[in-house]
């Protein structure tokens, strides 16, 4: 909920800000606001975080995946000591349809996959929270076999605190991560970005009821689970086969659409800033659309390569927390700070960097418990909070550091700067070049391959339900509202099409 709070927030002050740019890519506006020293800072360093993150997740998906999809012995895809499937070809498998979908799709093949992903998951677990609702007897028995606390709002190191200060992480990732910063480019004009960020913000005001009920229900059936394998043994408990491998197949779709979204946006920065800017300037769009297919296919090898090496570099993931707690303030603030201010020049976001390397070395690393001043009696208070103080640490590293030294950079600096002069002058021609040409004629492909997707999931669902044996009628309902939305979608979509032909 604090993340969609955030994006709340993001819609009313941030969003239209990036479509008022007139930039077409996140690194074309660093570019233009802050210089090509800027971009190839940012391309390099979120790339290698986003990547490692994104690999991070494959496995983490391959390896719930081949928990549920046992092979026969001999099988070249089956692992012998589990006798499932092979977490390693798992990760080749779903590694090779992401770059797949991504190279032949761009952000359309990105978008499309969000959108029918976010409809099975969400047919599905309408279905599972009644049903496990009816497993653990009804919501009252539910709240009352529930542990002390187990409804608290805060608990732990999950402070108020952490609560706000979330919010505040979540605002700069919102609102200026280069994956979300996209989509708000994209859209038609400032109002289209807008809406965006809402509608994403009011679903997660609302979806976390829906989404993490099965797992807490799941808490008072089986208080010994694994917690991370809560939802799908929740699903697995009172979902058919068949709706089971639909929901595995929309999990699968939910992380694909997450690492294809960082493939797709860094293969974008790379064209742009990189093979564009400094080797072909003159290099026309067939050529410029072929080398980000390419660059998508580079990032990929890598993210599977990465995907598969997890397992020997164990500590990846704390490297990611560790940089994420650096990055977010260090490189989204900045960026969102520059679609404000005049003033805000180059040397605040290297000053920012400096800063949040130095206390995040400082506080991470030398006054920890081994850390060469955790015995210098002058630090003994400050390195008692840096190794005990949680996420409070992180926070102040990605948050108040970085908002601290913009808010001095702002107050000492003035006049325009180079930057949001070259901005302006920017935003001024693409608004008029708009102008001219109109608005971008109607496009019903990519609807009709959502409707197409889930009218042929329908029609999968209404086979399995005729060969299945005593859950026909969940699939039978489950077949027939995925079809409707199929069928409304598909009207929608033509009576778009006959307003456009009448105009």
């Amino acid at each position: 909920m604090c993340y969609g709070t955030a994006s709340l927030v993001v819609g009313y002050f941030v969003a239209s800000k990036w479509k008022k740019t007139g930039v077409h890519t996140p690194s074309e506006y660093i570019s233009v606001r802050f210089g090509e020293g800027a971009v190839h800072f940012y391309i390099w360093i979120m790339m290698g975080v986003r990547i490692i993150g994104s690999a991070i997740a494959l496995y983490g998906l391959s390896v719930l995946i081949s928990a549920l999809m046992p092979l026969p012995d001999g099988h070249m895809l089956q692992d012998p000591e589990t006798g499932n499937l092979s977490v390693t070809w798992a990760i080749i498998i779903f590694g090779c349809i992401v770059v797949l979908y991504t190279m032949a799709g761009g952000l359309w093949g990105v978008l499309m996959t969000d959108v029918i992903q976010f409809l099975i998951l969400t047919l599905s677990v309408i279905f599972v929270v009644p049903l496990m609702l009816i497993e653990v007897g009804g919501f009252q028995s539910f709240v009352e076999r529930a542990p002390d606390k187990f409804f608290d709002l805060v608990a732990g190191e999950y402070t108020w605190f952490f609560l706000v200060g979330w919010g505040m992480v979540n605002f700069f990732m919102i609102g200026a991560d280069w994956a979300f910063a996209q989509r708000f480019i994209s859209v038609r004009n400032e109002t289209e970005a807008k809406k965006s960020a809402y509608l994403f913000g009011i679903l997660y005001l609302v979806s976390p009821f829906l989404w993490l009920s099965p797992p807490l229900i799941y808490r008072v059936i089986d208080p010994s689970a694994n917690p991370e394998q809560a939802y799908i043994l929740a699903s697995r408990l009172v979902l058919p086969a068949g709706m089971l491998g639909m929901m595995v197949a929309a999990m699968f779709s939910a992380t694909a659409s997450m690492a294809s979204s960082q493939l797709n946006v860094f293969a974008g920065g790379l064209t742009d800033s990189l093979y564009r800017a400094e080797l072909r300037p003159d290099a026309s769009e067939r050529e410029l659309l072929w080398m980000g297919r390419l660059f998508s296919l580079i990032l990929g090898a890598a993210l599977i390569v990465i995907a598969i090496f997890i397992p020997v570099i164990g500590g990846a993931a704390a490297i990611v927390i560790s940089m994420s707690s650096l990055i977010i303030g260090t490189m989204l603030a900045p960026s969102i700070w520059g679609l404000f201010s005049r003033s805000l020049s180059v040397s605040a976001l290297w000053t920012v960097a400096a800063v949040s390397a130095v206390s995040t070395f400082v506080l991470k690393y030398a006054l920890q418990e081994t850390g060469f001043l955790s015995d210098i009696p002058i630090f003994s208070g400050i390195s008692a909070w840096a190794q005990n103080g949680g996420n409070a640490v992180d926070l102040t590293i990605g948050m108040v550091m970085p908002i601290l030294v913009l808010t001095v950079f702002q107050m000492v600096s003035r006049g325009e700067n180079s930057g949001w002069k070259r901005l302006q002058t920017l935003s001024a021609e693409r608004t008029a070049h708009s102008a001219e040409t109109g608005d971008h004629p109607f496009d019903p492909t990519p609807g009709w391959v959502v409707v197409i997707t889930l009218g042929v999931i329908s029609l999968m669902m209404f086979v399995v339900a005729a060969v299945s044996d005593g859950t026909a009628n969940s699939l039978l309902v489950f077949a027939s509202t995925t079809l409707v939305i199929a069928l409304i979608a598909g009207y929608t979509i033509l009576r778009i099409m006959r307003r456009r032909w009448r105009q």
